[in-house]
């Protein structure tokens, strides 16, 4: 492998590149890092570009583009842009993870998918997976995740069915999956919800609570609710932290808790800026990396 100095560009389309992902990309090994920001999708080729003209083709492993802002669809796009615009043998390795979500949902799938093999002995197929917080950037990748290992993954709208639609229909066209979109907006539609789901997955916004005691008295089905919100109140009630498979007041499933997810959200992430740092060939990394990763490191 090349001894060039591993150059890592940052491009957001928002006005900050994120610290975490700063934080993360240095202590994973990146010696330089540079972020850009306000990027749109148009520019990505001319950045890539000049990132892979600028060093011989032996240094190409050791330049890296990551993609962040919070838009799953445009840090898909951008990653899409960044892949064409190669001219090998002049490439370089591009990762995206919009607002941490690509790896948070990797980790929480791999989470819940460790609780249900060894806990109840079953895995995704045919397991029936509510998604809260459907239509933000880690309820959009978790959903199809799951979906792609064959659960029937419903995306719960509490604003309105239109935006969760739009959700399902982008997710088919692009992946193949078939979501169903379903209205969660009043109290007895979520109880509907949660009573006929065996996975819950809670990705709402932080500090707001999807999932009541009242909802999980009626979850009689439910085997394993996962909360990826640390900031109180919980997205699920009764959830802690730390839980990893642990029995969930109030009702017959098992907890997942948001410190848990982190974890090996954490692990993810680092995992595949060392796997950018080490390949000997250019990679293009997504949430189906993340999960890949997330899942060796819960087996």
């Amino acid at each position: 492998m090349s001894d060039a100095t591993p150059i890592l560009h940052m491009l957001s389309p928002q006005k900050h590149m994120s610290p975490f992902d700063v934080n993360m990309a240095a202590d994973a090994g990146y010696k330089v890092i540079v972020p850009y920001i306000n990027v749109t999708l148009d520019e990505t080729t001319a950045l890539v570009q000049d990132a892979i003209f600028s060093r011989p083709p032996d240094y190409g492993v050791r330049t890296g583009v990551f993609i962040g802002g919070k838009d799953a669809i445009l840090a898909l796009d951008m990653l899409e842009a960044a892949r064409t615009a190669m001219v090998p043998p002049f490439q370089l390795s591009v990762f995206a993870d919009p607002a941490g979500s690509f790896t948070t949902a990797a980790a929480m799938v791999a989470c819940v998918e460790r609780v249900l093999k060894f806990k109840f002995g079953r895995g995704w197929k045919g397991t029936k997976v509510a998604v809260f917080g459907a239509t933000g950037v880690v309820g959009f990748a978790s959903s199809i995740i799951a979906a792609l290992e064959g659960a029937e993954v419903r995306l719960v709208a509490h604003r309105g069915v239109d935006r969760v639609i739009k959700s399902a229909n982008v997710s088919k066209e692009r992946f193949g999956v078939d979501l169903e979109p379903v209205p969660g907006e009043t109290p007895e539609q979520k109880r509907d919800i949660v009573a006929n789901a065996d996975v819950v997955f809670a990705a709402a916004a932080a500090g707001v609570q999807v999932i009541s005691k009242e909802e999980k008295e009626v979850a009689k089905n439910l085997l394993v609710v996962a909360d990826v919100n640390a900031v109180p109140p919980p997205g699920v009630d009764g959830m802690e932290l730390f839980m990893d498979g642990a029995p969930l007041p109030g009702c017959n499933a098992l907890g997942v808790g948001p410190l848990a997810i982190g974890d090996i959200k954490y692990k993810t992430e680092s995992g595949l800026f060392k796997q950018m740092l080490s390949s000997s060939e250019p990679l293009a990394l997504d949430f189906r990396h993340a999960f890949a990763l997330a899942r060796q490191l819960t087996a």
